[in-house]
C-alpha cells in the first residue's frame, strides 16, 4: 500500500512556467534520472527556497538509494511548505527504513494538514496495524475507505485490522467490499477465504480460495490456504492432491510438505506422513514443523520412549537452547508472602479438551491462596472461554504476540509458576518457556510425554500414566504424581441423557471409536477384526472424514477376512449430535497405541464401557488411568490378545453391559475423574511443593 507519490500528480505539481521545472519533471516522470536530478539542481541555485523542486529532489535521490539525502531534502521540502503530500512521502520513507513510530506522525500530519487526504489515512493505518495499534489503524483505515471507496487494497487492508481486532462481521464486510470494486482482486478473495475457514464456514471458504487460485494459479500461499480450507471442510483427497501439486511446482516449500503430512495423519498414513514431516522440518528453520514431528511419533508403534526422548532432545538443542541468554524472570528471590501466582499459557481456552478439562480446575482454585493469570492465544473465543475467564484474575488475550513479547509480559506480571498447556502441538509456546520468564515451569495436559526443554522443570502425571517405581529417564521434566487422576471431567450440558443399551433390542452388537481417524493404528485395525470374529453378530462403527481412506479401511479389513459391511463410518459432528452417536454403542474400542483421552470419558459419560490396551508410554497408558479411576482396570489389557477377550467376554455378557450402561455416569461422578474439590487441592499442592523446592534451590546457592 505506502507508495510514493510520483513527480507529476495533480496534486503534487506546482503549476509554474519554470521552462527547466517542466523539463525536469518530463526527465523524472520519463526515468531520465540524471538528467531530471541535473535540472533540478539548476532550479534549486537560482531559487533555494523552491519547495516543490526541493521535494521532487528529495524523491528522486531517495529512488537512486541515496536514502539519507533523500530524506534530508524532504524535511527541508516540508520546513519550507508544509504540505500534505510531503509529510506522506517522508513518512513512506521513514516506513521502509523501519522507523514506523517517526511514520506514524507524519502520517498524522498529513492528513491533518489535509483531511480529504485517503492515502495518507491509508498509510497511517497500514503503519499503526504493523505497530500492533489496532483500534486506531481500523480508524484510520475506515476513513481510507471511505474517501476512497474505489482502492479495493484499503478495504483489504481493513479487512486485515477488523480481523485482528477478533471484528469478524466487519473483516468480512470489508473483504467483500474490496472484491465487489474489483472482482479480480486475489488478495481479498484468499483473505475472505481464510476468514471463513477460521468461522467455520467451510463451502464458502473453499469457494473464496478456488476463485483465488483461479486469478493466480502460480501462488503457493493461495494453494497452500485452499489445501487447508479443503481439509476442514472434509475434502482430503483433494487436499492430499492440491498439496502435491504445489510440492511439485516448488518442491523446497516446506509449508507444502508439512500440510501434506497433517492429512496423510489424518487418514492414518503414518509411515508417509512421518516421511513428509521430516522433509518439511529439513526445509524449515523454524520449530513449529519439527514439533508437528515429534508430536508424530506418538501415534507410531516402532517409536518407544527412548526414541522419542531422542528427538526431544535434539529439538531443545536446536531451537530451545540457542534462547539461553534470554533466560530471565521478573519474580522474587525470595517467598515475601502473599499469593502464589500461577500463569497458564494455551491457544485452546475455548470448546476444546484442554479447555474443558481444565474448567473444573479454574473454577476452584483457592483465590485466597493462588491469583490465576491466564494467557490466551485465542482468536475465536466461545462460550467455554467465557467460563474460563470466570476463573481467572487476570485475563491476556495474547494472540499475535510474539513469544519474546509474551516472555516479557509474563516477567511484568511477576509469574511463580507458568504452566505450559500445549507442548508440541498446535500454537506451542515452547519458546516462551525456553526463555524462562517465571522461576517454576510446569507441563500439564496437552498430552502426557516430555518438552525435552532443559528450562522445563516438572510435568503433571499420575500413578497409573507413570507408576511409582519408573524413573525419569526419558522426561527432561521431573515427573510429579497427582494422587488420582490426571484428568477432571467436566461434561457438558449438551450431553444427551443415557439411553437403554442398544443390543438389547437391536440383537447386534455395536462396538465403536469416535477418536479421530488419525489414532486408527494397522495394528488396532487388524484387532478389531479379529473382535469382529470372535463376536460374529457384531458391527465397527468408525468416525473419518469421507473420502478414498474409508474405501481402503474397508478393503484392508474384506483382506483380512471380514466382511467390509460391517464397518460404517460417520463423519464430524457437532458436539450435541457427537455425544448423540454414543446412544447406538454398546462398546467403546480405545484405539492404540495412542489411545483416547476426552472421547473415553465421554463415552463412560455415556454408559458406554471402554476397552483399553495399555502401553509402555505415558502417553499409551491414558485408558487405563481413566478405567482404573472409574474402577474399572478389569477392562485394561495388557496384550492384544486379552484385548480381543475382554471386548469377546463383555459383548456376550448384555446383563453386564446393561447394568454398566445404567451405572457409569454415577460411577464417574463418584470417582476422582469428577472431583473437582480433591483434583484441585491435589494440583494446588504440587503447585506449593515445587514453589518450596524452587525456594530451597535458591537459598543454596552460594
Amino acid at each position: 500500500m505506502n507508495s510514493l507519490s510520483s513527480p507529476g500528480d495533480a496534486h503534487m505539481v506546482e503549476q509554474t512556467n519554470t521552462e527547466f521545472f517542466q523539463q525536469a519533471v518530463e526527465c523524472h516522470r520519463g526515468g531520465r534520472l540524471g538528467e531530471a536530478e541535473a535540472l533540478y539542481r539548476k532550479i534549486l541555485a537560482g531559487q533555494p527556497e523552491h519547495a516543490e523542486a526541493t521535494h521532487l529532489l528529495g524523491l528522486l535521490c531517495y529512488q537512486s538509494q541515496r536514502v539519507a539525502e533523500g530524506m534530508d531534502l524532504i524535511r527541508r521540502a516540508i520546513r519550507l511548505s508544509p504540505k500534505a503530500e510531503y509529510c506522506n512521502n517522508l513518512g513512506v520513507m521513514l516506513a521502509d527504513q523501519g522507523s514506523l513510530v517517526d511514520a506514524i506522525a507524519e502520517y498524522r500530519q498529513a492528513a491533518s494538514l489535509r483531511p480529504d487526504f485517503a492515502e495518507a489515512y491509508s498509510n497511517l493505518g497500514s503503519a499503526l496495524q504493523k505497530t500492533g495499534h489496532l483500534n486506531e489503524a481500523a480508524l484510520a483505515l475506515s476513513q481510507a475507505a471511505s474517501l476512497r471507496p474505489d482502492v479495493p487494497e484499503t478495504n483489504n487492508e481493513l479487512g486485515i485490522a477488523l480481523w485482528q481486532k477478533g471484528e469478524l462481521e466487519g473483516a468480512s464486510r470489508a473483504f467483500r467490499a474490496a472484491v465487489a470494486v474489483r472482482a479480480d482482486y486475489p488478495e481479498a478473495h484468499n483473505n475472505l477465504g481464510v476468514l471463513l475457514k477460521e468461522t467455520g464456514e467451510f463451502d464458502a471458504a473453499v469457494t473464496a480460495h478456488r476463485r483465488a487460485v483461479e486469478l493466480r494459479p502460480d501462488d503457493a500461499q493461495f494453494l497452500l490456504n485452499l489445501g487447508t480450507a479443503l481439509r476442514e471442510k472434509g475434502q482430503l483427497d483433494e487436499a492430499i492432491a492440491n498439496y502435491r501439486r504445489v510440492i511439485a511446482r516448488r518442491p523446497d516449500l516446506a509449508a507444502a510438505h508439512n500440510n501434506l503430512a497433517n492429512v496423510l495423519k489424518d487418514i492414518g498414513q503414518w509411515d508417509e506422513a512421518l516421511v513428509c514431516y521430516r522433509r518439511a522440518e529439513a526445509l524449515s528453520s523454524g520449530p513449529s514443523f519439527a514439533s508437528n514431528l515429534l508430536y508424530s511419533l506418538y501415534f507410531n508403534p516402532e517409536y518407544d520412549a527412548a526414541r522419542i526422548y531422542e528427538e526431544h532432545v535434539r529439538w531443545n538443542a536446536k531451537y530451545a537452547r540457542p534462547l539461553a541468554p534470554q533466560i530471565s524472570h521478573g519474580n522474587r528471590a525470595s517467598s515475601g508472602g502473599g499469593k502464589l501466582r500461577i500463569g497458564y499459557v494455551s491457544p485452546d481456552l475455548r470448546q476444546h479438551p484442554v479447555g474443558r478439562f481444565l474448567l473444573p480446575l479454574l473454577a476452584r482454585h483457592d483465590r485466597d491462596a493462588f491469583e490465576i493469570f491466564c494467557y490466551a492465544d485465542v482468536r475465536h473465543p466461545d462460550s467455554v472461554t467465557d467460563q474460563l475467564r470466570a476463573g481467572a484474575d487476570v485475563w491476556h488475550g495474547t494472540a499475535g504476540m510474539s513469544d519474546a513479547q509474551l516472555a516479557e509480559l509474563i516477567r511484568q506480571d511477576r509469574i511463580d509458576i507458568l504452566v505450559d498447556l500445549t507442548m508440541h502441538m498446535s500454537g506451542s509456546r515452547l519458546l516462551v518457556f525456553a526463555r524462562k520468564p517465571a522461576p517454576v515451569q510446569v507441563t500439564y495436559l496437552a498430552y502426557c510425554g516430555t518438552t525435552g526443554l532443559e528450562t522445563m522443570d516438572f510435568r503433571l502425571t499420575d500413578p497409573y500414566l507413570d507408576p511409582p517405581q519408573a524413573d525419569d529417564r526419558f522426561y527432561s521434566e521431573r515427573s510429579v504424581r497427582l494422587p488420582g487422576s490426571y484428568w477432571c471431567y467436566w461434561p457438558p450440558e449438551s450431553a444427551p441423557s443415557i439411553n437403554p443399551l442398544p443390543a438389547a433390542s437391536t440383537g447386534l452388537v455395536t462396538f465403536g471409536c469416535l477418536n479421530n481417524f488419525s489414532k486408527v493404528s494397522r495394528a488396532a485395525l487388524e484387532t478389531w477384526c479379529d473382535i469382529l470374529r470372535e463376536v460374529p453378530n457384531s458391527r465397527l462403527l468408525l468416525y473419518a472424514q469421507e473420502g478414498s481412506h474409508r474405501q481402503l479401511t474397508r478393503e484392508r479389513v474384506g483382506q483380512i477376512g471380514v466382511d467390509p459391511m460391517r464397518l460404517q463410518f460417520i463423519a464430524r459432528l457437532p458436539l450435541p449430535v457427537y455425544f448423540g452417536q454414543y446412544q447406538q454403542i454398546d462398546i467403546a474400542l480405545d484405539p492404540f497405541p495412542y489411545p483416547g483421552g476426552t472421547t473415553t470419558c465421554d463415552a463412560l459419560w455415556m454408559g458406554v464401557p471402554v476397552v483399553s490396551l495399555a502401553g509402555a508410554t505415558a502417553v499409551s497408558r491414558s485408558g487405563l488411568s481413566i478405567l482404573c479411576n472409574v474402577g474399572l482396570s478389569e477392562l485394561v489389557a495388557g496384550t492384544s490378545e486379552q484385548y480381543v477377550q475382554i471386548v469377546a467376554n463383555l459383548a456376550h455378557d448384555l446383563p453386564r453391559l446393561t447394568e454398566l450402561r445404567a451405572t457409569l455416569r454415577r460411577r464417574m461422578q463418584s470417582s476422582a475423574l469428577m472431583d473437582a474439590a480433591g483434583f484441585t487441592r491435589g494440583v494446588e499442592a504440587a503447585y506449593r511443593q515445587m514453589w518450596r523446592d524452587w525456594l530451597d534451590s535458591v537459598q543454596r546457592k552460594p
